[in-house]
């Protein structure tokens, strides 16, 4: 029985699918929310690679991540590359991407520019760090009516420590004319409970920061498990 080839299963090249299978040409027709995961890679991939089609490339990419565009954004320049076709050029696009989508949801949270507890720091850190790799270390610098004057990464380390030093924070703050800072890390264990040293660095930032009049009002520590913030739990008072 003859039925209808589907040209993203054949070395066709997208160019030359029917207009409405095209995923730019569907994308300007029918809307953005019309085009699948692997459409809207395809647009992003551009081209494909010898006999396979950006579409067919899309889908290898996210298949490569269990078809999760949150285990997408885990994968690093190394394991894109891994997959045939995929070269810097490629790859760093779709790192690049996926940045921006995190940076976006972040964005929404920020737009507010008032934190006013750790759930507010959280909503605000969990996108950006969540996924992470690398643990870092981050501060969202406040003034006196709770209002977000900077975020600064302070320090990037390995799979389970960075380093954190208080001049550099406190100076930051001094600059910019915080008063209140929160402070933020990631476990990329996926572990929320704070360590012995995730408490002593706060009790010692806490110290700093009263030497200077600046108040630390939170430590939150976030995975892709959700988050804790050391004051809620407890931790720290």
């Amino acid at each position: 029985m003859e039925g209808t080839v589907n040209p993203a299963s054949t070395h066709i090249a997208i160019k030359d699918w029917p207009e409405d299978d095209q995923p730019r040409e569907k994308l300007i027709s029918k809307g953005n929310s019309a085009l699948s995961d692997a459409e809207l890679l395809a647009i992003l991939l551009n081209d494909g690679y010898k006999q396979k089609s950006a579409l067919a490339l899309a889908q290898e990419v996210l298949r490569a991540a269990s078809n999760n565009l949150s285990e997408m954004g885990k994968l690093t320049l190394e394991q894109l590359k891994k997959i045939q076709g995929i070269g810097t050029a490629k790859a760093t696009k779709i790192i690049a991407v996926m940045e921006l989508a995190r940076r976006r949801q972040a964005g929404c949270m920020l737009q507010k520019k008032t934190i006013r507890q750790g759930r507010d720091a959280a909503l605000y850190f969990k996108p950006l760090l969540g996924d992470a790799a690398l643990e870092s270390f981050h501060v969202l610098y406040l003034n006196h009516a709770s209002r977000v004057l900077q975020h600064r990464c302070i320090s990037i380390g390995g799979i389970t420590g960075t380093i954190v030093d208080p001049k550099v924070i406190f100076r930051e703050a001094l600059e910019l004319g915080a008063t209140q800072v929160i402070l933020c890390h990631n476990h990329p264990s996926g572990n929320l409970r704070p360590s012995t040293a995730d408490i002593q660095i706060t009790e010692k930032l806490k110290a700093a920061g009263r030497l200077l009049d600046i108040s630390v009002l939170d430590h939150i520590i976030v995975s892709e498990a959700g988050y804790c913030s050391m004051v809620e739990e407890g931790f720290i008072i």
